[in-house]
């Protein structure tokens, strides 16, 4: 089962499995669902409780998780911020509009040529809300007031301090409400509780219009500033950099916590969709875990790209968790959040026609099949990387990255989940094959509208060096 066991009208849910419109149960009302998106930014792939970790203590997290399918095999688009997040709320590769780096430039952002998830949603009637970090574009017309977005509290640009900023100290780093910048000194003591603060007024202010609220949370990314009630409490762990990472990943856990309880007290049957990802995998710099998984943030390594992610749907059971083995990409949330949230619910079953999701103009895919064989197109396609000199595509179990100046790697994740082994030399047409897709692939791309310098084209080369092994080598290259 790919998504938990919802408490679905048997009527959709034949619905779901024929693709036919059957008339709902008399006793259910149908009416769209509040969508909830959460992302954590810079988490390493083993350290929340649900994942493995031995020293991070995420019970609300858990929570979630305990009644959510689980992803094991979950990938953003790419493997630094701002990009991941293009790609995120557009559904669309960000390298078709040129969003393939980082921002850079001051006059870089997001394409107004592009549609939001909110823009999306906003069609659809729901009242949207964007809560916590922006990194799509620190100018006006890139803010998130004009991306679709109703209401934004949050910063507009990529992390900042996670203490209150004295007065007069602007710029994109400064929480605003709106356009206007708000006193922090005044407001709030640590941002992680502020944007937890600012998501459950939003829930609770929500009028009868159906509620998009996309909640970035800055944590765990740098600087590294723990609470310090929650750094008394994990004063045991020696390592200073670790205790920090620890104590802001548990804030990040008890900010999702409140959320949730929130958003249940609005909605006791949970009547909603809610999504927990990561923006890529755990940085070189803020002391996170990527467990068994090669490479960090910035790499085309399953470290740099593979993410925690978790999906919980309406009238999920809390005693029930489900897993799911095969790829799904951060792409697939915008068709799937639209069709569950929304179209499933009224009776419009267009997004079921893929030549409807394709006029669009979307990259993803739904992901609602309640058999772990969904359709070919599904099953069968490959997913793609690229930013700047390094590139990547993996399709069933084969991966491929290709370096400017390097000779490709080829990697089984299904014996090598770990890519120590290259397969180049024994799987020769494979290779040719998969470096021919990727080039197929990247004839609709468009070259990068911006670039943010050879520094991080060199850190991409040698990062995917076979050498370069454990975390202290690829801690080098940022």
């Amino acid at each position: 089962m790919i998504l938990p066991r919802f408490a679905l009208p048997l009527a959709a849910t034949a619905a779901l499995l024929t693709g036919c419109c059957l008339a709902p149960e008399p006793d259910i009302e149908l009416r769209p669902l509040d969508v909830i998106l959460i992302v954590s930014d810079d988490a390493g792939w083993k350290d929340f409780d649900f994942q493995g970790s031995p020293d991070i203590p995420t019970p609300n997290l858990n929570r979630l998780a305990a009644c959510s399918t689980r992803f094991g095999q979950a990938y953003v688009t790419a493997s630094v911020c701002s990009p991941s997040r293009a790609g995120l709320l557009t559904g669309r590769y960000q390298q078709r509009f040129g969003h393939e780096f980082n921002i850079g430039p001051a006059d870089a952002g997001l394409p107004l040529s592009e549609r939001t998830m909110a823009d999306h949603f906003g069609d659809r009637g729901y009242r949207t809300v964007a809560i916590g970090k922006w990194h799509l574009g620190s100018e006006d017309r890139f803010h998130p007031l004009e991306r679709g977005f109703e209401e934004f509290v949050g910063l507009r640009g990529g992390s900042r301090s996670y203490f209150p900023m004295p007065a007069g100290k602007a710029g994109t780093r400064r929480i605003e409400r709106a356009r206007v910048p708000v006193d922090e000194e005044a407001e709030f003591g640590y941002v992680t509780d502020y944007l937890a603060d600012a998501a459950i007024a939003s829930i609770r202010a929500a009028d009868e219009r159906p509620l998009f609220l996309y909640l970035a949370f800055t944590a765990p990314h740098t600087p590294m500033h723990g609470r310090p009630d929650l750094m008394e409490r994990f004063g045991h762990i020696e390592d200073e950099g670790r205790r920090k990472y620890v104590a802001m990943q548990v804030a990040l856990d008890e900010a999702v916590g409140r959320v949730l309880d929130a958003l249940d007290e609005r909605d006791p049957d949970r009547w909603n969709l809610v999504f927990f990802l990561n923006d890529n995998g755990g940085a070189t710099n803020n002391h996170s875990d990527n467990g068994e998984l090669r490479g960090m943030k910035g790499s085309k390594w399953e470290g740099g790209i593979r993410v925690p992610m978790l999906m919980r749907g309406p009238g999920a059971d809390p005693s029930h968790t489900s897993f799911v083995s095969r790829p799904f990409s951060a792409l697939d949330i915008l068709p799937t959040a639209l069709f569950l949230g929304h179209d499933l619910w009224m009776a419009d079953f267009d997004l079921l026609d893929p030549e409807r999701l394709d006029a669009l103009g979307l990259d993803g895919e739904l992901q609602f099949w309640m058999t772990e064989e969904p359709p070919a197109r599904v099953r069968d396609r490959a997913l793609y990387w690229r930013r700047g000199p390094a590139a990547a595509i993996r399709q069933g179990k084969w991966k491929l990255i290709r370096v400017e100046g390097q000779s490709p790697l080829l990697f089984d994740l299904e014996s090598d989940p770990g890519e120590r082994v290259d397969r180049r030399d024994a799987e020769p047409e494979r290779c040719r094959e998969l470096l021919a897709a990727l080039a197929e692939w990247e004839q609709e791309m468009i070259a990068p509208l911006w670039d943010t310098g050879e520094v991080w084209r060199e850190n991409q080369r040698q990062k995917h060096r076979m050498d370069v092994i454990g975390r202290a080598a690829e801690r080098e290259f940022p």
